[in-house]
């Protein structure tokens, strides 16, 4: 299982949380020859007060500690409903806010554009997509935010009426950023999420996620499925809240690769990204992208929010591809669920809602059609 987990292999150095029974609370864990050491501490009791440390890499690479379990025992028991009484992988997160942007693609841009003039119904897309290729040819290529060009593509939407809050964010100078999540919300690797029962056109995202301390400092990088409802954003941008934050809407996992002498947030720029999502009935979705085709990098500087969790739509994968010796470095395993709220009841869910979504570095991948569309 591992294997298909992360890649044990790599000398990356990783951190995270676990439901350790011994001490029936989680414990902040490293990673070490295939397994999880609680390196939960006075210094760092939390994974966000390791975060504040100015030598957070070298005390994690020095911490002592037991060894909690291997990490191959331990993801067994991570996925559906865990054991309590056996440890099991948490979200990698504590006491920080999970904040995300989103519209990061002018791809993505469209697609919110497309989303709110179809008021959420699938049926109206296709023709409304249609409308806007032809207004807009192949301007979306390398479209720069906040360039002169974005700006004529802007300019050429509002003429034929397409006019959105989207643009602004989608090609302007300034990401959008929002909660995702309340503090301790999130779910970990193999953990169900949750979709609420009034959607019936919905996706995963996956995500790139910055882990950011109270300075505003990145101190490393993991992987996120931004649960998305469109019907329901696509009925008013003001639903953002009730599209984006459910019951188990964030996950994120496995673990957060610090930054250290040998990986960083340019290694994040320059990720890769292969995507499956699969299903029953046969059903499969494939998708490529690539970080630095994310207009987000354009000012996730400028949009850090003290002591956050950010995620950034487009890529999952943060591991530095030239520090890996195999390709597939790590699986995201999501299983969609439908949630409880106190005035809906539950509904089936579509086939395309349960499944596995499987995250792969691609050094040199060639360019592709982004696999998240927010």
């Amino acid at each position: 299982m591992t294997d298909n987990l992360i890649d044990t292999a790599a000398n990356g150095l990783f951190v995270g949380r676990v439901w350790n029974p011994a001490v029936s609370g989680p414990s902040v864990v490293t990673l070490r020859d295939g397994a999880l050491v609680d390196i939960t501490s006075r210094q760092a009791p939390t994974l966000s007060a390791l975060l504040e440390r100015a030598d957070g890499a070298e005390f994690v690479r020095n911490a002592a500690g037991p060894v909690i379990g291997t990490l191959e025992d331990i993801a067994r028991n991570s996925t559906g409903k865990p054991d309590p009484s056996r440890p099991h992988l948490l979200a990698p997160v504590d006491l920080q806010a999970i904040k995300a942007c989103g519209v990061t693609f002018a791809q993505s841009m469209i697609e919110r554009v497309i989303e709110e003039k179809a008021a959420g119904n699938p049926d109206r897309a296709a023709a409304i997509r249609q409308t806007v290729s032809t207004i807009i040819g192949g301007s979306l290529k390398d479209l720069k935010a906040g360039s002169p060009q974005s700006a004529s593509v802007k300019e050429a939407l509002i003429r034929e009426g397409m006019w959105s809050q989207y643009l602004e964010v989608g090609i302007g100078p300034d990401a959008e950023v929002f909660t995702k999540a309340p503090v301790l919300a999130s779910v970990g690797w193999g953990a169900d999420v949750g979709l609420h029962p009034v959607s019936t056109w919905n996706n995963p995202e996956p995500e790139i996620v910055l882990a950011v301390n109270s300075q505003g400092e990145i101190k490393g990088a993991t992987l996120g499925n931004d649960v998305n409802l469109r019907d329901v954003e696509g009925r008013s941008a003001l639903l953002l809240g009730k599209a984006k934050d459910n019951n188990a809407s964030c996950s994120i996992g496995p673990f957060i690769r610090l930054f250290d002498e040998d990986y960083g947030l340019d290694d994040v720029r320059n990720a890769e990204l292969d995507l499956r999502v699969t299903g029953p009935e046969g059903y499969v979705l494939n998708g490529k992208s690539q970080c630095r085709r994310s207009a987000a990098t354009r000012s996730i500087s400028s949009s850090i929010h003290a002591a956050s969790i950010i995620s950034i739509p487009m890529a999952s994968c943060c591991f530095s591809a030239r520090c890996l010796h195999r390709r597939r470095i790590a699986t995201c395993r999501t299983k969609a669920l439908p949630t409880r709220s106190a005035t809906s009841s539950r509904s089936p869910l579509r086939a395309s809602a349960r499944c596995a979504t499987r995250y792969a570095s691609r050094p040199n991948a060639l360019p592709g059609a982004s696999a998240s569309r927010r």
